[in-house]
C-alpha cells in the first residue's frame, strides 16, 4: 500500500475506543504507543550519515530526512492543529516542503525534488520532531473526553502512517545504499543459515460465494473494505514464494529472452532496460549475488525471490504454466495462517528475505496478485484531506498481500490491500503461484 507519495497510500477508518475503558487509561496507552513508535523511526536512522539521509537516488526514493519530517508533519497538521488550543506551528515552510500529495492542503515540494530540500539539515528535523512531540504529550494530557475518542481515531492513523514511512525508511535507503560506488551496508547482522524446506505444495479451496473485506473489529484502512461477498470458481494457492533458486532456473532458461512471456509493456520495458535479472541482483548464472541491507551477501536459493515488478512476475507464472492469484483468492486461503506468526521487523534483526520465511503465508516478501487496485463494492472516500489516502490511487496499480520482511507487524492480515504501480521494483516484493482447479 503505497505511504505518502511513495509507495503506501492509505485511509482512516474510525477506531472505537474499547467500551469502557478509564479516559486515563486511553490517554496512557495511546501515549506509550506514540512514543514507541517515533523512538522506533529515528531508530531506524540512527545508523546513518547526514549525507546518507539526504540523498535521493529515483523518483521513487524520498530522503530519510524528508519521512522523518513529513511524518511529523503529518501529526502537526491532522492532530495538533486543530485539537491543541495555542499549538504554535514549528516552522510555517514546513507545510510546502513535507506534504507528500494532499491537494487540499496546498502546494508542495515536487516528489522528485525532495533530494533538493537541503536545508532544514538533519538537526533542525530532529528539533522539529522533538516539539511535535512534546505537543502531543500535552494534547493527550489536556483534551477533553468529548474529544478523546476522535483524537484516538486520528492518532490510530497517525501511528499505522508512520509505520509505513518505516517500512519506506528501509527500502529507500537500501536503494541509496546500493547505488553507493562501494556498495555500503545500513547493518552488519549475518545471515541467518539457509532452511531448505519440503517442496512447495498447494492449498486447494473449492471456492463458492464467500464474504470479502475486514471486519469492524479494530482498526483497518478505509480500501480493506466495505465487507462484501463475491464468488470465486474453485482454485489452488501454492505453498511456498516462489524462491531465488528457481528464478534463477528461469533466467537460465531464457526467461528475458522470451518475448511470447511477457506482458507487452513489460517486455518493452526490458528491451529498454536490457535488463537481464531481478533489482539488486549481481553477477551471472551459477555465481548469483544479491545486494541486501546488509551489504552484498551469497544468495540464498531457498529463500523468496524479492524485488520483481508485476511484468516479472507475470512472465514467471507464464513460464511455469500457472498464474498470479486473485486477491479475494489469497485472502480466503490466508483465512487458514495466523499473520502473528510471521518474522517481526525488528532494526537490529536480518532485513531480507530468508528461507525461513516459507513456513507461512505472511511475511518474507510483498505477493503480486493480478488484481487491479480497485474500490471494494460501496467504497466511498470520506471528505476532506485525509480522504485523499486512498481513493484517488484506485487507478492503474495492482495488489499486494502478505507482508514482507520490513513490514510493521500491525500492517500483516489477510484482508491488507497493498498496491503498486507494475513497474515497481525497489519495494520487497516477490509471488506466489496460483491455479485453477
Amino acid at each position: 500500500m503505497q505511504a505518502d507519495g511513495a509507495g503506501f497510500e492509505m485511509a482512516i477508518e474510525t477506531a472505537v475506543m474499547a467500551s469502557g475503558d478509564p479516559a486515563h487509561l486511553v490517554r496512557a496507552g495511546l501515549l506509550d504507543r506514540f512514543h514507541r513508535l517515533r523512538m522506533r523511526s529515528t531508530a531506524l536512522t540512527s545508523r546513518l550519515s547526514d549525507e546518507d539521509m539526504g540523498a535521493q537516488t529515483m523518483e521513487d526514493v524520498s530522503p530519510s530526512k524528508w519521512h522523518l519530517a513529513h511524518t511529523s508533519w503529518f501529526w502537526e497538521t491532522f492532530l495538533l492543529e486543530p485539537y491543541l488550543p495555542g499549538y504554535e506551528v514549528f516552522d510555517p515552510r514546513f507545510g510546502f516542503l513535507f506534504n507528500s500529495y494532499y491537494e487540499a492542503l496546498g502546494e508542495r515540494q515536487p516528489r522528485a525534488a525532495r533530494g533538493h530540500i537541503t536545508r532544514p539539515g538533519i538537526a533542525h528535523v530532529m528539533a522539529y520532531r522533538a516539539h511535535v512531540d512534546g505537543a502531543m504529550e500535552r494534547l493527550l494530557e489536556t483534551c477533553g473526553e468529548a474529544d478523546l475518542e476522535r483524537i484516538a481515531a486520528l492518532i490510530e492513523t497517525g501511528i499505522a502512517h508512520e509505520e509505513q514511512h518505516q517500512e519506506l525508511i528501509l527500502t529507500d535507503i537500501k536503494h541509496v545504499l546500493s547505488v553507493n560506488p562501494f556498495a555500503q551496508a545500513y547493518s552488519e547482522v549475518l545471515p541467518p543459515p539457509a532452511q531448505p524446506g519440503p517442496a512447495a505444495g498447494w492449498i486447494e479451496h473449492a471456492g463458492g460465494l464467500e464474504d470479502f473485506g475486514a471486519e469492524a473489529n479494530g482498526f483497518v484502512f478505509d480500501n480493506e473494505g466495505p465487507r462484501h461477498k463475491a464468488w470465486l470458481a474453485p482454485f489452488a494457492l501454492s505453498t511456498h514464494c516462489v524462491t531465488n533458486g528457481e528464478y534463477a532456473r528461469f533466467i537460465a532458461e531464457g526467461g528475458y529472452e522470451t518475448a511470447s512471456l511477457w506482458l507487452s509493456d513489460g517486455w518493452a520495458r526490458v528491451q529498454a532496460e536490457g535488463r537481464k535479472a531481478p533489482h539488486y541482483w549481481r553477477g551471472a548464472p551459477g555465481e548469483w549475488r544479491e545486494f541486501t541491507l546488509h551489504g552484498e551477501q551469497e544468495m540464498d536459493l531457498s529463500a523468496p525471490v524479492s524485488h520483481l515488478d508485476y511484468f516479472e512476475a507475470s512472465a514467471f507464472a507464464e513460464w511455469t504454466g500457472y498464474r498470479l492469484p486473485e486477491e479475494r483468492e489469497w485472502e480466503l486461503a490466508a483465512r487458514q495462517f495466523n499473520a502473528g506468526s510471521a518474522r517481526p521487523m525488528t532494526p537490529d534483526g536480518w532485513l531480507h528475505p530468508a528461507s525461513a520465511d516459507q513456513a507461512n503465508l505472511f511475511g518474507g516478501v510483498w505477493q503480486w496478485t493480478r488484481s487491479a487496485y480497485a474500490p471494494y463494492p460501496g467504497y466511498r472516500a470520506q471528505s476532506g484531506a485525509l480522504g485523499e489516502y486512498n481513493g484517488k490511487f484506485m487507478c492503474g496499480q495492482f495488489v499486494l498481500k502478505g507482508g514482507s520482511a520490513l513490514t510493521p507487524p500491525g500492517h500483516i492480515r489477510a484482508s491488507y490491500r497493498n498496491f503498486f504501480p507494475p513497474q515497481a521494483q525497489w519495494q520487497m516484493t516477490g509471488l506466489r503461484l496460483a491455479k485453477d482447479i
